[in-house]
């Protein structure tokens, strides 16, 4: 029985991509609600969480000292974290990391790092032995699809609100941030794109894109997920659906 409503589902979420809509009401290219909130965690450096529709992610920054990696002796260290929580959806479970919890830590990281958003080299201590590490942390509360964005989107909002710690080791007028990484994922369902796809969609997608972008458009990071494939013209116009609404959504960090 779960089978063919399962079937029934997706042929109605097929059929109106064809025609245009969605089984939320949007539009092809509308954006989910976004609503942003930062300072939520006292005890952190930073905090943030994000409501993109029903799906609810939040992200806690913790600044402390830590090793420097071998290669990198001069510089801070970054580490990001994802915790896919039970009570956000049946489908998560505790125990170990799960692949999705993996992807999700590692486009977010990949992001702000390739877009060299936080000025590593500024957080050096002592070259070689101490360094400040910037923990990112990501509790996924809600699971309605969508969790690269609303991730991606909550830990740059988190990293606005970072407060430097109070310690004499902390030598900076500011937290060392200089550009706003966001990702954008666009779905392709039965040869159409569909931005911001809510978890429905995403069951019977053919293939995603997430596509993360700073201020001028440029591109710092993609991530491809799903079986599916996108032609050279697919991508162009992901692109362009990424980094127009990645402008929408990094308005809603001021």
């Amino acid at each position: 029985m779960d089978e063919i409503i399962s079937c029934v589902k997706r042929d109605y979420i097929i059929d109106l991509v064809k025609q245009g809509k969605r089984v939320d009401g949007r539009a092809l290219d509308q954006l989910r609600e976004v609503v942003v909130e930062k300072g939520l965690i006292k005890t952190a450096n930073g905090s943030a969480k994000v409501k993109l529709g029903k799906t609810q992610v939040l992200v806690g920054v913790k600044l402390m000292h830590a090793e420097p990696f071998p290669d990198t002796p001069e510089s801070g260290v970054l580490i990001v974290n994802a915790e896919l929580l039970p009570l956000a959806s049946p489908t998560f479970e505790p125990g170990p990391p799960r692949v999705e919890a993996i992807e999700l830590a590692r486009v977010v990281d990949r992001g702000i790092r390739e877009s060299e958003a936080i000025d590593l080299e500024k957080l050096g201590i002592k070259p070689g032995e101490d360094v400040w590490s910037v923990f990112i942390d990501i509790d996924v509360l809600d699971h309605d699809g969508g969790l690269i964005d609303a991730a991606a989107l909550a830990s740059i909002a988190a990293l606005t609100d970072v407060k430097p710690p109070k310690d004499e080791d902390w030598r900076l007028s500011e937290f060392p941030l200089s550009k706003l990484p966001v990702a954008v994922t666009v779905a392709k369902i039965d040869g159409r794109l569909v931005v911001d796809p809510c978890l429905d969609e995403e069951r019977v997608m053919d293939a995603r894109l997430t596509i993360t972008t700073i201020e001028d458009g440029s591109i710092c990071s993609m991530q491809k997920g799903g079986k599916g494939y996108f032609t050279r013209e697919e991508l162009e116009q992901a692109y362009d659906l990424a980094s127009s609404k990645a402008r929408e959504l990094r308005e809603k960090l001021r």
